[in-house]
């Protein structure tokens, strides 16, 4: 399964794509898109939709994800987050492809083992689970990465408690609009790691 993990914004959108094969992880490639600052907002989202249209067209992702938006107190910038997330969303209802929304904590807790873990924590644990000797910059990347790890072990979960093998997302959950996964559900690769240490 490929999945195309993206950290939307109107300044930097950070994205990621990687392959999930059961429990296995592999990096395909990862960068960000940066429209011009001095671009008005609507031409900037274009910028945004345009640039992820060129992504689904070059990588064929079977699944995109997103973080969901999370409680701020600053109106405009969660303003300003929804519609670029609104972008994305528009680019993967174009390519008829599933999309999927995953909460911050939840994101962090599967990539770093706590929903509270730092930006820097989770990019070190991003490098780990994907076997990188270089950094992730600007962090919008590894942010992009993590989601998309997240929906791996998510999809992984859920194969193995349905009995199915490793299809790709659309078979397993074909959910139009997104779904959201609550904090807490999806699981932990720090804690994958321990017990594969374990055995």
């Amino acid at each position: 399964m490929r999945i195309l993990g993206i950290d939307p914004g109107t300044r930097t959108a950070g994205w990621g794509v990687i392959d999930g094969d059961g429990g296995r992880l592999r990096f395909v490639t990862a960068g960000a898109i940066r429209p011009a600052s001095k671009e008005t907002l609507p031409r900037r989202l274009l910028h945004l939709a345009d640039g992820v249209d060129a992504l689904i067209l070059a990588h064929r992702p079977d699944v995109v994800v997103v973080e969901s938006l999370f409680f701020s107190r600053n109106v405009r910038s969660a303003l300003a987050l929804g519609q670029a997330q609104a972008a994305v969303f528009l680019s993967a209802a174009r390519r008829d492809l599933p999309l999927f929304e995953y909460p911050p904590a939840t994101v962090k807790k599967a990539v770093a083992g706590a929903g509270n873990a730092e930006k820097a924590q989770v990019r070190r644990m991003v490098r780990v689970l994907l076997n990188l000797n270089h950094d992730l910059e600007p962090l919008d990347v590894s942010d992009a990465l993590a989601v998309a790890i997240c929906h791996a072990h998510q999809h992984r979960l859920l194969s193995a408690v349905s009995g199915l093998s490793a299809a790709p997302a659309r078979s397993v959950r074909p959910f139009h609009p997104a779904s959201v996964v609550p904090a807490g559900d999806a699981p932990s690769s720090a804690g994958l790691l321990r017990r594969g240490a374990g055995r």
